[in-house]
């Protein structure tokens, strides 16, 4: 690939351009878009957008890690993040290998505590902690799903368990980039929740999936498409629990057919989130500590979150920040989701030209969740647009580029 100093995201869209030899006409007809907005683009005047980026990385046959440039190796490594990585998928290469000691296997009330305890670390974003404890359980996992193989409950917990463990691992390979490794996982996950007699646990999975779909294949139709499976499959029985799924489907869906600009079905998919959420079938996440409904919250508060996400997604920017302005975030609310707001808050902000502001909730965003902010791929294009729209950028802001590896 042709080398460059310029790493935005523009510039990585005309590396791959000149790879498939298409002129910027022909780049623009088969991602559909217009020739001087994709200009513009490549050139660092304007961001793109995730309709745009989606559909230009279909165009280039590319997926959207690769355009972002992720993974960051070089700030995985300065972290030490990246020796993790190697035991986890080599934990999961061993998926179905008997142990070759014979030590009893743990108890799965043990397995279970510590797997909550992950996953509330996930929740605050502490993905390098929860790195060095994931191969541990996927083999405590594994080994308890080789143990209980007769018909009954602990059968169905032990692969309950596995996949939990599991989806941790997607997320968090997910959001350090390894993409790879999140769709391994993710098939595990796909093996074992079936077998945890426990049909919500089926949803998250194709949740999850949809996720990385999307962000993998460029294809936001066949994340859809798994949402409407799910939500097909998974009864409404009443249960909070099952309504926080729900919901989250339903969000998920709106968000993904607003990427591909199909307006009319992000506006279902959210009336009927709204409904969901008016209903009062699920209470709201302030009430719900962090892992109690599969790390799953939904009510008013998430449907607020829905609209932001279809606003900045119909490039309503302006709606965007309407739509944040009557947000308020609990004290309890993780603090993943409080940073990713803020991600989203100043996404909108840069894109309207309030760059102090924007900067200011990439502060927030990175006080409340570090590692999450530093690895997240909006808030590297987020700083480029910062950077590029002064002509001499303010202290604050060099040192934030340099933080977050821009």
């Amino acid at each position: 690939m042709p080398e460059t100093t310029d790493k935005h995201i523009g510039a990585r869209i005309r590396e791959f351009r000149a790879i498939r030899d298409y002129s910027l006409a022909e780049l623009g007809r088969r991602a559909h878009v217009s020739t001087s907005h994709l200009s513009r683009v490549e050139t660092g005047e304007q961001p793109a957008s995730p309709s745009v980026l989606a559909s230009v990385a279909r165009a280039l046959g590319v997926t959207l890690s690769v355009l972002h440039g992720q993974p960051y190796v070089h700030m995985l490594q300065k972290d030490q993040l990246d020796r993790l990585l190697a035991p986890i998928s080599s934990a999961l290469d061993a998926w179905d290998i008997p142990p070759e000691d014979d030590l009893p296997p743990r108890p799965l009330g043990d397995i279970a505590t510590d797997t909550a305890a992950v996953s509330k670390r996930r929740a605050r974003g502490e993905f390098g902690a929860v790195a060095e404890a994931l191969p541990g359980l996927i083999t405590d996992t594994a080994t308890a799903v080789q143990t209980y193989t007769a018909v009954g409950r602990d059968r169905e917990r032990a692969h309950n368990l596995q996949a939990e463990v599991a989806r941790t691992t997607a997320i968090v390979a997910y959001r350090l980039g390894y993409m790879d490794l999140a769709r391994l996982a993710l098939a595990r996950m796909a093996v074992a929740a079936p077998q945890s007699g426990d049909p919500r646990q089926v949803a998250v999975e194709r949740y999850e999936r949809a996720v990385i779909t999307h962000a993998e294949t460029s294809r936001p139709d066949r994340g859809v498409a798994l949402m409407r499976q799910a939500l097909r499959d998974l009864d409404d029985d009443g249960d909070p629990a099952t309504a926080a799924v729900r919901g989250t489907l339903l969000l998920r869906a709106s968000a993904l057919s607003a990427v591909q600009k199909d307006h009319t079905a992000a506006g279902d998919w959210l009336g009927q989130a709204t409904e969901l959420a008016e209903a009062g079938a699920a209470a709201d996440a302030a009430e719900n500590p962090p892992g109690t409904r599969y790390a799953l919250a939904f009510g008013q508060l998430n449907v607020a979150l829905g609209r932001l996400d279809v606003a900045l997604y119909q490039d309503d920017h302006e709606e965007a920040l309407r739509v944040a302005s009557g947000v308020r975030l609990p004290d309890s609310y993780q603090p993943t989701r409080v940073a990713g707001f803020l991600i989203r808050k100043a996404c909108a902000e840069a894109w309207t030209a309030r760059h102090d502001d924007a900067l200011q909730s990439l502060e927030r965003a990175r006080e409340t969740a570090p590692q999450l902010t530093r690895y997240h791929p909006e808030v590297h294009e987020t700083v480029g647009t910062l950077l590029r729209a002064r002509r001499r950028a303010t202290e604050p802001l060099r040192e934030f580029a340099q933080w977050s590896g821009v």
